[in-house]
């Protein structure tokens, strides 16, 4: 059972991806990430985003996947990590043959350790 139990955090921790990895690679001029603010939620609720992040609400992410650059690796967020719009996103993606990531801690976190945001 112990190991099961190793087996299944090892691939939901697989899931996700730290705000270092993310920020450093933003700030190449090719970056690999392309960044999924995924909250359902109109600018005047959001206020702000992650600064670069591509707004696609969750709801509407079907219907805006053959718009996507498949060579990318997309990194959604939510509001906070307890949430699940990232992880409902995150299975579109991923059911749909793209690289995807949860950002570890959603926007909370990003905001949180003073990383850069942007007024929408």
């Amino acid at each position: 059972m112990q190991n099961e139990k190793i087996d299944f955090l090892k691939t939901y921790l697989s899931l996700y991806i730290d705000h270092n990895t993310v920020l450093a690679d933003m700030q190449k001029p090719n970056s690999k990430y392309v960044v999924l603010d995924v909250r359902n939620a109109p600018a005047a609720i959001k206020k702000d985003q992650i600064k670069g992040a591509m707004a696609i609400p969750a709801k509407d992410l079907a219907q805006h996947l053959e718009e996507l650059d498949k060579s990318k690796t997309y990194v959604v967020y939510d509001w906070t990590a307890g949430t699940t719009l990232g992880k409902v996103a995150l299975l579109q993606l991923m059911s749909a043959g793209f690289e995807a990531f949860e950002l570890s801690c959603a926007l909370e976190g990003w905001k949180g350790m003073h990383l850069p945001v942007e007024k929408i």
